[in-house]
């Protein structure tokens, strides 16, 4: 019997079908992975803004995660929106249970596009000290890396060793940092893989497209990421293609209007 390559997703439900775990679904499929889910929020939203979050319980959480590892398994996680330092414990000790599951990459999801705050203050902790360092890559844009490090980060020539430092909060872990620089006004974005299994700096270059489609995009590259590594590329191509993916999706997706707000990426374009 054939064997599908599978991806886990562990996030918030969007609605508006743009970011969370129905963007991580998509991005699997299209990528041809398997994609499963553990769904941790209902988030009302849509592309203007977020409304309103309503918690699954936390042994629901574990529950669905177990279903899935016990029957299916991962050949990847992602990890995307743990709004409460409970739910992060929660997450990552159901995830010990299944210590041959490897490929776990965090998006370490505090703000959505709109501006609106997914992340209790307090958690903030809880997911830099306890959960990434149990992650194999994690993926923050600038805003975000700037909270996880306590500096204010708004220049290209910072982001190197603004990786390096991500990923030296995690002591011995050894996890690598995908580094977003979308958040810089430059022409051109260069984001940096900091890869910490062989120490060395991946800079990912794309020109920037001028569109107010980016509604799920960090969703989106970390989902590719769990996606290339669960179809067993190395850490460097599988950041590479994710890349690529990403910026094929919002080139695509700047041509389509949906919603009032900020629409989402063209998953598909490589389909329809």
């Amino acid at each position: 019997m054939k064997r599908y390559n599978t991806a886990l997703t562990i996030a918030g439900s969007d609605p508006s079908g743009g970011a969370g775990l129905q963007a991580d679904l998509k991005t699997f499929s299209a990528l041809g992975v398997y994609g499963t889910s553990a769904v941790v929020a209902v988030v009302d939203e849509n592309t203007c803004g977020v409304y309103d979050v309503h918690a699954v319980p936390d042994k629901i959480v574990a529950g669905q995660i177990r279903s899935v590892l016990s029957d299916i398994g991962a050949d990847a996680v992602k990890i995307g929106m743990l709004h409460s330092s409970s739910l992060i414990r929660t997450v990552l000790s159901t995830l010990k249970e299944y210590p041959s599951v490897k490929n776990i990459v965090l998006d370490p999801v505090m703000v959505a596009t709109s501006g609106d705050p997914l992340l209790q203050q307090e958690a903030i902790a809880t997911l830099r000290d306890e959960l990434m360092p149990y992650c194999r890559v994690i993926t923050p844009n600038l805003p975000e890396a700037s909270i996880l490090l306590g500096t204010q980060l708004n220049a290209q020539s910072q982001l190197e060793e603004a990786a390096r430092a991500l990923s030296e909060l995690c002591h011995d872990s050894k996890v690598s940092v995908m580094l977003k620089a979308g958040h810089l006004e430059n022409e051109n974005i260069i984001d940096i893989f900091y890869n910490a299994e062989t120490g060395k700096i991946l800079r990912l270059e794309s020109k920037k497209v001028n569109t107010p489609n980016t509604h799920g995009t960090g969703c989106t590259l970390s989902s590719a990421i769990a996606a290339s590594l669960a179809k067993g590329m190395d850490l460097d191509n599988a950041v590479a293609n994710a890349k690529k993916y990403i910026n094929s999706a919002i080139s695509a997706g700047a041509e389509y209007s949906i919603g009032k707000g900020h629409g989402p990426v063209f998953h598909f374009f490589g389909l329809w």
